[in-house]
C-alpha cells in the first residue's frame, strides 16, 4: 500500500507520525512510503534519515495522493481539502468534540481510524496511553506556569519551601492522565487530592502513595468542596470515545481562589468545565471567572521528540496490519475495529454517533 506521512501543521505541532526506523519497517513489509519534506526535521529526524530508510520525499500534495494517510493530529482545513473518497486516515481525531470536522470527513467519503478509540484485549486504549502519560506529567508543569504572576496566577509555588505550605493540587480523574499528574505533583511535594469514581482505583492510589496522596470519591459535592481552596485543578476525566463529562460549572470555577489555575487536559474531548475553550501553544493561557485556564489541545507537542518516540512504537504494529489489508485487519480484531469512527463517509462508532446526534452507519 502507498502510505503518506504529512508534516503536521497544527500550531506548534512538531511531532511526526513515524520515525526513520518505523519507515524502514514499513518499506521492509513491501509498502511504499511518501513523507513530506522536513516532516521530522524539528526533532532531529532529517530528510536524509527517511530517505536512507526507504521513504520518498514529497510535498503535501504528493503525500495526500497516498491510499493511507498516517499522521498525528486531526486534519486541519487545508488538509481536509486534500482528502478523497475511499482514502484511509489513521490519526488522533477526537470527533466527539468536533462536529464540523466530523461532517467534513463524512463528506470526503473517507475511512477514518482514530488512535484514541482503538482498544486492546484488556479494554485499554494503547494508542492513547503514551500521550496521556505525557499530558498528565505536563499538566503539573503547565499548572506551575499558570500560577506565576506573569500569567495572572496567584504566585503560589506548588512544592512550597521550608516554613511555607505547599500548594494544593486537585486532580479530577484517576485514569492514565490523572495517575501521571499525581506522580509529578506528589513528587514535587505538593498537597495532592485525587477524585475518582472507581473504588478500586482509589484503593490502588492509596496503597501506592501511603498517605502522600489523598483520595476522594468523585461526586458534585466533593468536587465543589475540594476545588474551593485549590491552587491548581487538573481536568483528567475521560470517557472512551465520548465527549468529556462536564464536572465544573461557571459558578464552581468562580468559587475558586482568585489567580488559581485549571489545566483541562480533557479539552481535546470538549473539556470538563463550562469555562474551558481550546487554546494553543502560542497563546496557552486565559483568565475566566478569575481563574487562569490552560486548555491546549495538543499538549504533548511541547515535547515533540519524546512524544514521537513513545507514540511511534505504539502505533507501528497497528499501522502494519492496516496497510497490509485494512478490512481484514479490522475484522480480525474487535479492539482495532473500535478505532473505526467513519467508514465510507458514515459514522460507525456508537458513542460518537450519540454525542453528535448522528445516524449510525
Amino acid at each position: 500500500m502507498h502510505i503518506g506521512i504529512p508534516k503536521e501543521i497544527k500550531d506548534h505541532e512538531y511531532r511526526v507520525a513515524a520515525t526513520p526506523a518505523g519507515v524502514a519497517a514499513l518499506v521492509d513489509a513491501g509498502h511504499r512510503v511518501s513523507i513530506e519534506k522536513n516532516a521530522g526535521a524539528a526533532i532531529g529526524f532529517s530528510d536524509a534519515f527517511y530517505q536512507t530508510a526507504g521513504a520518498e520525499l514529497a510535498d503535501a500534495e504528493g503525500v495526500y495522493r497516498a491510499e493511507l494517510i498516517f499522521k498525528i493530529k486531526e486534519p486541519q482545513p487545508a488538509e481536509v481539502a486534500r482528502l478523497r473518497n475511499g482514502q484511509w486516515l489513521f490519526c488522533y481525531l477526537h470527533l466527539a468534540a468536533a462536529p464540523v470536522l466530523a461532517a467534513d470527513l463524512m463528506r470526503a467519503g473517507i475511512n477514518a481510524v482514530a488512535f484514541e478509540t482503538v482498544l486492546d484485549a484488556a479494554g485499554r486504549a494503547p494508542l492513547l496511553a503514551p500521550m496521556s502519560q505525557i499530558a498528565g506529567r505536563l499538566a503539573i508543569q503547565a499548572g506551575m506556569q499558570a500560577l506565576e504572576m506573569k500569567n495572572s496566577g496567584r504566585g503560589v509555588l506548588l512544592s512550597g519551601v521550608p516554613g511555607v505550605a505547599p500548594g494544593k493540587v486537585i486532580i479530577l480523574g484517576g485514569g492514565v492522565v490523572g495517575a501521571n499528574a499525581a506522580r509529578i505533583a506528589v513528587g514535587i511535594g505538593a498537597d495532592v487530592t485525587l477524585l475518582e469514581r472507581d473504588a478500586n482505583r482509589l484503593r490502588a492510589f492509596d496503597e501506592q502513595y501511603v498517605g502522600r496522596l489523598k483520595t476522594r470519591y468523585s461526586n458534585a459535592a466533593n468536587i465543589a468542596e475540594c476545588i474551593a481552596d485549590a491552587d491548581l485543578v487538573v481536568g483528567a476525566a475521560y470517557v472512551h470515545g465520548r465527549r468529556a463529562p462536564r464536572l465544573l460549572t461557571r459558578e464552581s470555577i468562580r468559587a475558586m481562589p482568585a489567580g488559581s489555575a485549571l489545566v483541562d487536559v480533557a479539552i481535546d474531548q470538549g473539556g470538563i468545565s463550562e469555562t474551558s475553550r481550546v487554546t494553543t501553544h502560542t497563546a496557552p493561557f486565559y483568565v475566566d471567572q478569575g481563574v487562569v485556564h490552560y486548555c491546549v489541545a495538543n499538549m504533548p507537542g511541547a515535547v515533540a521528540r519524546s512524544a514521537t518516540l513513545a507514540l511511534a512504537e505504539a502505533t507501528l504494529p497497528y499501522l502494519l496490519k492496516l496497510a497490509a489489508a485494512p478490512q481484514a485487519a479490522l475484522q480480525a480484531d474487535a479492539g482495532f475495529a473500535a478505532g473505526l469512527n467513519i467508514a465510507a463517509g458514515r459514522i460507525v462508532h456508537t458513542g460518537l454517533a450519540k454525542d453528535l446526534d448522528a445516524d449510525l452507519g
